[in-house]
């Protein structure tokens, strides 16, 4: 999308303020640029539009409706696409209030820092595109049990595939297998809104199989072609069964490939209702010599224990705490002491939300061994993974 066609609502009550960042809109070439004085008036103005702007600046500090309680609004009523934390409050605060939105399922570009200039608005907002790859209109999506269970076992839930690469040299090593819903319709669900769904009808055992499945069949053929990556599954652990471990061998082996060949990722978040069964079938998975990995480390409560308890080879740190980590102390302070712990039980780390060259290369000083995210690749269908591999090897221009 170029700067023409980007609708932008700025929400600031400091009147010059306001006139600034209209002005700076202007100077990048953006011709729908609305404003509000405050947030109750910019809630006002949205309520009556037929279509959500694609951004909308939010600042924090208003009086009457503050920043904070308005991006609730917004979120709830779906009346943005996404939204830009404006603010010269403390960073931790900020850092807060975006993970609060992402919390309530509104796209966040990110904060910029005031006083506003023309090249952090331009820098925050080439985000909206490089979201864009991904950017199906399925926030309204009612995801139908019956039309899902359909549709699995229609093979309509395939792996895209997100690249990773080594901070040590560039070079792509693997890559996360995300499931993605491609419905009839032509419409493309993620996993954010049937993953749900799927767990509550049950077949969270049948999903993450046929990941697996899936995701193998297109290692075994990038293999083939001389591409050799590491593959990376998610694993409910709702999917945790007594046989699990001999399925997950016969899948793989199915496929030519060793079980040393698949991490199996699972949420540190995620509560075992049967700690003693699952602490076997995993302690079974990395006897038969599959990586495990604790995925969006650092968003739970019981990171140390499971860390104690499960075999895990792998730490990945969450991109809450990735995304922006050079300019924020208080992330920097947590993925500092994320990558120590990593390394005193030897495990290996992957830094997921990694978008920008200032985050790659604090990363790489830091000690991490592996970066995800839009910085090297978004997630794209498994045809496309060679020409996404292939431009993040070409040399900036």
């Amino acid at each position: 999308m170029g700067w023409a066609d980007l609708r932008v609502m700025v929400v600031e009550d400091h009147g010059f303020q306001r006139r600034i960042a209209l002005r700076l809109l202007a100077e990048l070439g953006v011709r729908d640029a609305q404003e509000a004085a405050d947030g109750l008036q910019a809630l006002q103005c949205l309520r009556a539009q037929a279509a959500p702007p694609d951004v909308v600046l939010v600042d924090l500090d208003m009086p009457g409706m503050d920043g904070i309680e308005c991006i609730g609004h917004l979120a709830q009523e779906h009346l943005a696409r996404a939204v830009v934390v404006v603010s010269a409050l403390d960073p931790a605060l900020l850092h807060t209030v975006q993970t609060m939105t992402r919390a309530y399922g509104l796209r966040v570009l990110g904060s910029v820092e005031k006083p506003l200039t023309r090249d952090k608005l331009e820098q925050v907002l080439e985000r909206y595109d490089e979201q864009a790859g991904e950017a199906v209109e399925d926030a309204d999506t009612e995801v139908d049990a019956g039309a899902l269970r359909a549709g699995l076992a229609a093979g309509e839930i395939v792996p895209w595939f997100q690249p990773q690469a080594e901070f040590a040299n560039g070079k792509v090593v693997g890559v996360e297998a995300l499931a993605r819903w491609q419905r009839r319709d032509g419409l493309l669900v993620r996993p954010h809104l049937f993953v749900p769904v799927l767990e509550r009808e049950g077949l969270a055992e049948a999903l993450t199989e046929h990941m697996l499945d899936a995701a193998c069949v297109w290692k075994r053929r990038w293999q083939e072609q001389g591409l050799r990556l590491e593959l990376s599954v998610n694993v409910s652990p709702q999917a945790l069964a007594d046989a699990t471990a001999d399925r997950y061998q016969a899948i793989v082996e199915r496929h030519g490939l060793k079980p040393e060949d698949v991490v199996l990722e699972l949420t540190e978040s995620s509560v075992m209702a049967d700690a003693a069964r699952a602490l076997g079938v995993l302690a079974r998975l990395r006897l038969k010599g599959f990586g495990l990995s604790i995925d969006d480390f650092g968003t739970g409560y019981s990171s140390l224990a499971q860390l104690s308890q499960i075999p895990f080879t792998e730490l990945k740190i969450d991109q809450g705490f990735v995304t922006g980590v050079a300019a924020q102390p208080r992330k920097r302070a947590v993925v500092e002491a994320s990558l120590d712990l990593a390394r005193k039980l030897g495990l290996t780390t992957v830094a997921e939300g990694v978008e920008s060259a200032e985050d790659w290369q604090l990363l790489a000083e830091l000690g991490c061994d592996i970066a995800q995210g839009w910085l090297i690749g978004r997630p794209v269908p498994p045809a496309e993974l060679a020409a996404a591999i292939a431009r993040w090897r070409q040399p900036a221009q």
